[in-house]
């Protein structure tokens, strides 16, 4: 059994920074393609970011690149992603997932694509 925990959400004004983390526990982290999703309230699941198990590749929704950076330590079985630059429209829960698939961004894209979910973590930007 795969458990995900996220850890780092929080309270900030626009512009402030956060970092998200994630860990994988119960079955070898480096095979797992990771992702972050996000759920505003009234809408739906929207992917964020997404790395492969070799870190040599990652991919971004639009509205996020140049402001966040998503990162992995297989030998600490964790994930980060790092949040610059937040803006009000960011706020929402932050889910991390893994997918046991071999990476391809444009079907990590997908939050169907995921087996494991973490409970999320709240993260509020105030105007």
């Amino acid at each position: 059994q795969v458990t995900l925990v996220e850890s780092g959400g929080g309270l900030v004004q626009t512009g402030g920074s956060l970092r998200l983390s994630c860990k994988l526990s119960g079955r070898p982290f480096t095979r797992y393609a990771m992702g972050w999703f996000r759920q505003a309230p009234g809408k739906e699941r929207e992917f964020v970011a997404t790395i492969s198990w070799s870190t040599s590749s990652t991919y971004y929704r639009d509205s996020v690149k140049g402001r966040f950076t998503i990162s992995r330590d297989n030998a600490k079985d964790t994930i980060w992603l790092q949040m610059n630059n937040l803006q009000p429209e960011d706020t929402a829960v932050y889910y991390c997932a893994a997918d046991p698939a071999e990476w391809q961004h444009t079907i990590e894209v997908r939050a169907a694509e995921y087996d494991y979910w973490g409970q999320g973590t709240q993260v509020t930007v105030s105007s």
